[in-house]
Parts: C-alpha cells; sequence; structure tokens
C-alpha cells in the first residue's frame, strides 16, 4: 500500500531476540491467549502517520477492526522495529496501547501491518533490512505481544516482492514466531497482502506463497490489493476484485491441494481504494461498486474486506486526484465503511480447532540409536478437544511410539523412535497426524540416521552435469527422486514439492 509523507529514517538500536524479547524457542512471553478475529472481518487501514487517534476514528466511523499501517525500520540494516520508521514511535504501550486496549474492549482490534510501500522500495521492510531470521521473529513476537493482537499483516510490494532473501527470511521467521504462538497457546494469524492482476497475484506472488509453503509458513489469509492495476485499461472495478480473487483462489488450490472449496475461499482477503486510486480516474471504485464486492464477498465468504485507508472515506475533494485524505469523489463521509462494516460476523462462535506441532522438528541418530521429539497441540480456535495422534512415513528397522497417544488439545506427548542397525541411513521424513472432531492436523519430523546397513539405493547416484528427463530416477541422500521434466544441474531436496524432482522415499 502506499503512503505519501517522507521517510522519517533514524537509526535505532538493533534489536537481541535473546536479551529483549527472550525468543529463540524459548517458550517466553506473554501466555494469554488474544481473541481471536472473525471468521469474516471487515477492517480497513489505517494512516497510522498522521497524529490522529485510531481508537476515535473506529468509534466515528464504525469500523471496529483496523488494519494499522505500517511497522518498519529507521534505515536499511536495522532490525529495530518502529511504526512508520520513526524512533519516536517505538513498539512500546506508549505508542498506540490505550488506542488498541479501547478497540479490543469495544469488541473489535488491531491487524499491525508490516512493511508498506515507502518500505518496500527503500529496504527498510524489516525482512529486507534485517538478516537475521530470530531478530525478524523477535520483532514480530514483540508487537503481539506489545498489543495481545492475534493477526499480523504483511504489505509486500515493488522491490521487496523480488527480494528473493528477504522473502526466504520473512518466512522462516514467520514459522518460528507460529511455533512459539503454538507453545503457549496463543491464536495467531498471519496475512499476507500482495498486489494482483485482474487474474489473480503475479508469479512473483505466487512465488512468494510457495516459499511459505516450504518453510513451514501458515499463511491464514491473503489479501489482495485490488487497485492499481497500471495496466492502462478500462476496469470495472467491481468485476475486476472478483476475477482477480478468483485467479487467487485457483492459484491456492494448487499450493494447497487439501484444502476444500470454502476453506480456500475463506483464505482470501480483498483491499479496495474507494474512489479514485493512484493510477487516475480510469481506477474509480464507485459506491455501486463497493456494494456489488460487498454482496460478493458475502456469498463467497471471503476472510477479509478492506480499504486504503479509512481517512479517504469523504467527499471533501470531488473531482480531485488520488489523496490520502480523500477519495476524490462525491460521498458522505464514512459512505465507504458503512456500506462494508456489516461484512464483519463478530457474533459468531469460533468454529473449534487445534494445531499440532513437533519440538524439535529434526533429530540425527546413529543406526542402532533413539531419538524423541515432544508432539505439542494447541487450541487456535473455540473450546479444546480431543486430539488422537498417529504417526505415519516410519522406514523400515524404525519402531515408532507415542506416549500418550491421545491429548486433550493444548497438551502434549512424547514421540520416541528406536533404529536398528538394519535401518537406511539418510534423512526421512515423518508424519505426525493429530485428528479431532474439527479435522486433522499435521507436523513433519526429520529423522537423520547414519551408519545403517539396510535398504541401500538401486539407482544411480545423481551427478550435476547428467541431463535428466521425465521419468528418470537417481539415488541422493538416502533416497529415490524421479524427475518430473527436462532437468540438469538442479538438486534432489532443494527444488520443493513443485520442483522438478519427486520423492520417492527413502532408499
Amino acid at each position: 500500500m502506499r503512503r505519501k509523507h517522507p521517510l522519517r529514517a533514524a537509526l535505532a538500536a538493533a534489536l537481541t531476540a535473546a536479551t529483549a524479547l527472550g525468543f529463540a524457542g524459548t517458550g517466553t512471553g506473554t501466555a494469554a491467549a488474544a481473541t481471536p478475529l472473525p471468521a469474516q472481518v471487515f477492517a480497513p487501514y489505517f494512516e497510522s502517520w498522521t497524529g490522529q487517534s485510531p481508537a476515535a476514528m473506529s468509534a466515528e466511523s464504525g469500523a471496529k477492526h483496523l488494519t494499522m499501517a505500517f511497522i518498519q525500520t529507521a534505515a536499511k540494516g536495522s532490525c529495530t522495529p518502529l511504526w512508520n520508521g520513526s524512533t519516536s514511535m517505538p513498539i512500546s504501550p506508549a505508542t498506540f496501547g490505550d488506542d488498541i486496549k479501547t478497540l479490543q474492549a469495544r469488541g473489535g482490534d488491531a491487524i499491525p501491518s508490516f512493511g508498506g510501500y515507502t518500505a518496500d522500495t527503500t529496504g527498510t521492510e524489516i525482512a529486507d533490512s534485517c538478516t537475521d531470521v530470530q531478530q525478524i521473529a523477535a520483532a514480530y513476537q514483540k508487537v503481539v505481544t506489545t498489543y495481545d493482537i492475534s493477526r499480523l499483516d504483511m504489505d509486500i510490494e515493488v522491490d521487496a516482492l523480488d527480494n528473493t532473501a528477504g522473502i526466504d527470511r520473512r518466512n522462516k521467521a514467520i514459522k518460528l514466531v507460529q511455533d512459539w504462538a503454538a507453545a503457549n497457546n496463543r491464536k495467531l494469524e498471519i496475512s499476507y497482502t500482495l498486489p494482483t492482476t485482474t487474474r489473480g497475484p503475479a508469479a512473483n506472488g505466487v512465488a512468494l506463497l510457495k516459499n511459505a509453503v516450504q518453510n513451514g509458513a501458515r499463511v491464514d489469509v491473503v489479501n489482495l490489493m485490488t487497485f492499481d492495476y497500471y495496466d492502462n485499461a478500462a476496469h470495472d472495478m467491481a468485476r475486476d476484485t472478483e476475477t482477480a480473487a478468483q485467479g487467487l483462489h485457483d492459484q491456492l488450490a494448487r499450493l494447497y491441494p487439501d484444502k476444500s472449496d470454502a476453506q480456500l475461499w475463506s483464505m482470501i482477503g480483498v483491499t479496495e481504494m474507494p474512489g479514485v486510486d493512484d493510477f487516475g480516474p480510469a481506477e474509480t471504485f464507485t459506491l455501486a461498486n463497493a456494494r456489488q464486492v460487498y454482496d460478493w464477498a458475502e456469498a463467497k465468504k471471503i476472510n477479509t474486506l478492506s480499504f486504503w485507508a479509512l481517512q479517504r472515506d469523504n467527499g471533501s475533494c470531488p473531482g480531485g486526484p488520488a489523496a490520502d485524505n480523500c477519495s476524490g469523489i462525491e460521498q458522505q463521509t464514512w459512505d465507504f465503511t458503512r456500506i462494508f462494516a456489516p461484512f464483519t460476523s463478530g457474533s459468531s462462535t469460533p468454529q473449534n480447532d487445534f494445531s499440532v506441532t513437533a519440538a524439535p522438528a529434526a533429530g540425527s541418530v546413529t543406526a542402532g540409536g533413539t531419538a524423541t521429539t515432544t508432539v505439542r497441540t494447541a487450541v487456535t480456535a473455540g473450546a479444546a478437544q480431543k486430539v488422537d495422534l498417529k504417526v505415519s512415513g516410519v522406514p523400515a528397522g524404525v519402531t515408532a511410539a507415542l506416549s500418550p497417544d491421545s491429548v486433550t488439545a493444548g497438551g502434549s506427548a512424547t514421540l520416541t523412535l528406536t533404529t536398528t542397525a538394519a535401518t537406511p541411513s539418510g534423512t526421512h521424513r515423518i508424519t505426525v497426524t493429530g485428528t479431532g472432531p474439527s479435522g486433522s492436523h499435521t507436523a513433519a519430523y526429520a529423522l537423520t540416521v547414519t551408519g545403517g546397513s539396510g535398504g541401500q539405493c538401486t539407482a544411480a547416484p545423481w551427478a550435476t552435469g547428467t541431463v535428466y528427463t521425465a521419468g528418470q530416477q537417481v539415488a541422493h541422500r538416502g533416497h529415490t527422486w524421479k524427475a518430473k521434466w527436462w532437468t540438469t544441474g538442479e538438486e534432489p531436496g532443494t527444488t520443493g514439492e513443485w520442483g522438478v524432482w519427486q520423492d520417492l522415499g527413502s532408499c
């Protein structure tokens, strides 16, 4: 999303995960769970650099939930999160703390948003700025615990969308903070706000989501910026929102093949720009468009409805260009908010749900030895439920035992893996599945065995300079791999689930 004020840059002292926040897997931090957001939520953006009170503007407009923009660093290279990159606006109760408490007391909440156009083009988006994954995760944790919120938004666009190193760091940090939240029985959602074409996110946006899946980072909502197409075409902005979201739905279906159609739609959000957007009058979102988008969003049961920004929801500059403080069209103050506000399903009871994680998520053992890990469950919505645990993917020569094999969500079990001399060497992916009345969730554990004598690979070893075609098999690091298409130089095990090599298992 865009903002037009100059960046107030001053380098602040770097945030350290161990001393400032007690992060790095210690399980410290506030354990009390924040109130989850409704299944459907209207959360317009609030421009936090204006000096206005979000609580006061929420009360005046009727928007109970606000997406607060933006958190970034003061300068490239810093790991310290600040509101708007300003050292005068640290992440602390003194900055917006009372406002956010007021929103929560009224039944609403804030969604702090990292990034934004300015940060994404100046290298001050925290995962672009900071190269330490632990400190990035610690920054996320600090925001969560300081304001006791249940969702963080990542607004990633322009330069940041092509920064593959930053994307990978961000998703690794998201996975760390999600594991921390699960260990502390916290509900924590992550949304990604991304630019879009009229047919869904471009290739770099899809690549970002693929990287999240590869890193085990759960993306709860993908929020499309359904404006600023910059294609010099005529636009029906409501219809384009629908086609963009449909394209996203179809892309998510490929990324998450086990999700139902309803679950995929419940991962989608859209953000409009009331009136004239940054491109100009050719991309004007009208009140009639807003009513059409509202009806469509209700029918599809998408997760989030938003617009940029609450300060623009007035008609003080009709006929003018895009501005941060007015819509550029004739309207009454809060017209767009009044159309979208009923979308929030705040009175509904959240469906019971839970999570499953393994800590540690990997271990190494000499054949004949034993490895253990703790399988943790947590309540992520509603009330605790009984969760039955099962293990799959155990290779020959390994015995798996869970104690206990059934817990109440919030409880833990110990997974013991006992190997023998005949266990195949290599890294074996073992899955723990938790099943309850609301459905199933899984956790992965990577067991590396050395010195084993069993299951020798029969396929030829992979060679970096050899050309492989579809169907050919190779052996690499204790696994057999099959090429899905022509390839050379791509190492098996590094191309991901959607890459050229299909893992056929241990050998």
